[in-house]
């Protein structure tokens, strides 16, 4: 089999797909391939290739290298939406570029500050004839490091036409930004579906449909106009299903990816201190405990070729199987160093040269060490300190594959309380396996930032200083050190005077995480006493448990739409029972408001058909859905109603604009009931006719709760879709503050209670302001929860409705954005 070498386009941090904060690179899409989050301005070919596409707008490109491997390479999320500023385009299609050619230049400073994310996906985008033989992930790059090596299949299964019906629809796209990266993967997931080879065409020769490059190259625009074919026994559900996508629009909701940590900013290093680099900031004193690990002991010759085999195969295979075990149940940042290390064990090189050690006469261990050393001493010998580091990993392999073979076990290490463990190295294994309830902090000769333990630091909290040299190796173990790991240095002979800064901020520190986390389960009130409900948003039990543990008092909107998305029928009422049920057992016997299904506009259902809309996010969508397929609300309400206890889950109606809507669902729900109304019913206020008349919804509604994003955008008349506009769509807008007033004012005539469940609740600015206005019920991201609640204890309600009569003066959000940093101070 044919390989291909494709070398790093961008300067910056490679990374797997599985991070890239957007479900069309993330769940493989378009393709199987790697993202580099870029430091530098300049994307370079990876390869010797030619020019398929480049996207007028400069954000992406197509090659198609001499092989046939077709790679899109995406800069940014979101991008599309710059319309070109910020890009220049030095190649166009049809051009042949060699590797290392440059091939756009980018403002990154531009796509940090306007796009959604930076992150580069590098994708093969015809994997049915390329396999990834090897990607290198979890380092910095520099552009022509090796990233990805492909292997091409023998042989590659063609799909033909046939003499099969064939149907065909000429349609105009509403797509704001045309057929880019994103609309071109959801149109050939769909194509793929069906027993029909399904093209596109505009103006030209039909390209396939399964095809994301294909698409691309048609430089299909807004308002373009496309016919979509297919022949085959599902021609016509094919052409349809397209067609119906598209004019619907594409699902882009996926979770913005949060800011990378900035450095700490530079500080003097005391004076006898040792100087090394943050790997995980915070600060720590203990005692210095050495670890020293050396090589374990193997023989050089085996006992025969065919026992040393069968003991290297069963216990590398016995390993993967320890790891993958480990992965399965683990936490995020370790699963993922797991999995990678059960990758490394499969490598084909690695096991070809350890057999053929063996079969020169090594016994196992030997042969392995011969194998994997030469690979680690390669890395580090490379140059590249980030490289250096993944050096480690091949190491911490060796040890673990080794202790198998010879049957040795990890001496257990006795750590004193609060220790500062000093090492010349550690390795993954041997992090995981430290009890972190007796570590203060890390102090390590070597290594790097970017190494999996720091990695791993990082995640458990750990205050880690890494690359202190050869000055640590004087450390005397037992006395007592400073690590200020954020700051940069380790003082191990500390003044008494330095001693008594630490032990200050460290007591301050540990007395704000002490209270945060004893207070958690607290009641949420305010300074002057007055009860708030502090509730979190959840999409699954998960999302509850997490709530719960971080002190949330309920779930304020369960967003029921993620059971009924990305799939071909509706969930039944035994399914959504079950789903809305762990739900309510995660919470454990905290209140659950259940938002009925809230699809349409940008989140479409295949099994819901919706005439194409010019303006989907005014259209058929929310309770409009439900109402128009009477069957889909009454299976949701009946599946609520069976969760048990009874009256446990209140019912939220979503995108309300009148009272007609809601006395709709109050009839199918009394019918349900038999008028029992045991079962709360609330309204979701995300229009302005909701909020203007919301004395009217309260007189209907047992609560009402406020959806800041979508009343923000139909507020001010900007789609939060559209890139164009959405910078400029801010929840503190005064109009949008005096309509949550009004909201607020209309439920307290009919003594109902007003909560806000958009992201407004969740920002510390607006928080103040929400109280201020009469807000008795925030739900905010389960993550926030311990930092609103803590916000509002030491809130003071008079003073919040004072600043908030100020905000609603405001000229603009700006203003109020100014007016309300000058609060929190």
């Amino acid at each position: 089999m044919a390989s291909l070498s494709l070398y790093a386009p961008l300067d910056g941090w490679a990374c797997a797909l599985d991070e890239v904060p957007d479900a069309v690179f993330a769940e493989r899409m378009l393709g199987d391939g790697v993202a580099i989050d870029p430091t530098g301005d300049t994307l370079v070919a990876p390869c010797d290739a030619q020019v398929v596409t480049v996207q007028p707008t400069g954000h992406a490109i197509t090659l198609r290298t001499g092989e046939g491997a077709e790679l899109l390479i995406h800069i940014g999320l979101d991008t599309v939406g710059l319309k070109g500023e910020g890009f220049e385009t030095l190649v166009a299609a049809g051009d042949a570029v060699t590797r290392g050619q440059p091939l756009i230049r980018f403002d990154l400073d531009r796509i940090v500050r306007d796009a959604r994310a930076a992150v580069t996906p590098i994708v093969v985008t015809n994997g049915d004839r390329f396999t990834i033989a090897h990607r290198a992930t979890g380092a910095i790059v520099a552009r022509g490091d090796a990233v990805m090596t492909l292997t091409a299949h023998d042989a590659q299964a063609q799909r033909a036409a046939g003499d099969g019906p064939s149907a065909t629809r000429t349609i105009v796209v509403p797509l704001p930004h045309g057929i880019h990266a994103r609309p071109a993967a959801r149109i050939a997931e769909v194509a793929r579906g069906f027993d029909a080879v399904v093209t596109l065409a505009k103006d030209g020769e039909p390209v396939g449909a399964t095809s994301p490059i294909g698409l691309l190259s048609l430089i299909v625009a807004h308002n373009d106009r496309v016919t979509i074919a297919a022949t085959g026994a599902q021609a016509d559900a094919a052409v349809e299903a397209v067609a119906e996508l598209i004019l619907h629009g594409i699902k882009e909701d996926a979770a913005p990816t949060p800011a990378r940590p900035a450095p700490p900013a530079p500080r003097d290093v005391p004076e006898g201190a040792i100087a090394g680099v943050t790997a995980a900031p915070g600060l720590a004193i203990g005692p210095a405990f050495r670890w020293q690990v050396t090589d374990l002991t193997v023989a050089a010759s085996g006992n025969g070729v065919a026992a040393e085999e069968a003991a290297f195969e069963t216990a590398r295979t016995g390993l993967i199987a320890e790891l993958t075990g480990r992965a399965a149940t683990g936490p995020a940042g370790a699963r993922a160093i797991l999995e990678a290390h059960a990758a490394i064990l499969d490598d084909p090189k690695l096991i070809a040269n350890t057999l053929m050690a063996i079969t020169r006469g090594s016994s196992a261990a030997h042969a392995w060490r011969e194998a994997i050393r030469p690979q680690a001493d390669a890395l580090r010998a490379g140059g590249d300190p980030r490289l250096a580091e993944r050096a480690d990993d091949m190491l911490d392999l060796e040890r673990q594959l080794i202790a198998r073979l010879v049957g040795a076990e990890e001496e257990a290490v006795t750590l004193p309380d609060g220790a500062i463990l000093l090492a010349d190295d550690l390795l993954p294994s041997q992090f995981m396996a430290l009890d972190l309830d007796r570590v203060a902090g890390l102090a390590i000769e070597h290594g790097g930032p970017t190494s999996h333990v720091s990695i791993l630091a990082a995640a458990r909290g750990v205050p880690t200083l890494v690359a202190l040299g050869s000055a640590l190796r004087a450390v005397s173990e037992g006395t007592t050190v400073v690590l200020d790991a954020g700051a940069g240095w380790l003082h191990p002979a500390p003044s008494p005077e330095l001693l008594a800064d630490a032990q200050a901020r460290v007591a301050a520190a540990a007395t704000r995480r002490a209270d945060a986390l004893a207070r958690a389960g607290e009641e949420c009130r305010t300074a002057d006493g007055t009860r708030i409900e502090l509730f979190a948003n959840c999409g699954s039990a998960a999302d509850a448990e997490f709530a719960v543990h971080n002190g949330a008092e309920g779930c304020g909107l369960l967003r029921t739409e993620l059971l009924f998305l990305d799939r071909d029928t509706a969930p039944d009422v035994a399914e959504q029972t079950a789903d809305y049920q762990a739900v309510v057992d995660a919470l454990d016997g905290r209140p659950l408001i259940v938002r009925l299904l809230d699809i349409g506009g940008d989140k479409p259902a295949p099994y819901l058909p919706i005439e194409g809309e010019e303006n989907p996010a005014l259209g058929l969508r929310g309770v409009r859905v439900v109402l128009a397929h009477p069957h889909i609300l009454e299976d949701q309400l009946r599946a609520i109603l069976a969760v048990r206890p009874r009256g446990r889950c209140r019912i939220m109606v979503p995108m309300i604009a009148g009272v007609d809507e809601l006395l709709k669902v109050r009839a199918v729900l009394d019918r349900l009931t038999d008028g029992a109304r045991d079962v709360e019913l609330g309204v979701m206020v995300e229009t302005p006719a909701a909020a203007i008349g919301a004395d009217l919804l309260a007189a209907e509604a047992d609560f009402l709760s406020i959806g800041t994003n979508d009343l923000t955008q139909y507020t001010l008349a900007m789609d939060r879709g559209n890139a164009a506009v959405a910078g400029a769509l801010d929840g503190l807008h005064p109009a949008v503050l005096r309509l949550i007033g009004e909201t607020v004012r209309g439920g307290a005539l009919r003594h109902r209670w007003t909560g806000v469940c958009g992201s407004l609740a969740s920002d510390p600015l607006a928080v103040p302001i929400l109280l201020g206005l009469g807000v008795t019920e925030l739900s905010v991201a389960p993550a926030a929860v311990p930092e609103i609640k803590a916000l509002v204890r030491d809130l003071d309600l008079t003073a919040a409705r004072d600043h908030a009569r100020a905000a609603l003066a405001c000229p603009d959000a700006a203003a109020v954005r100014r007016l309300a940093r000058e609060f929190a101070r």
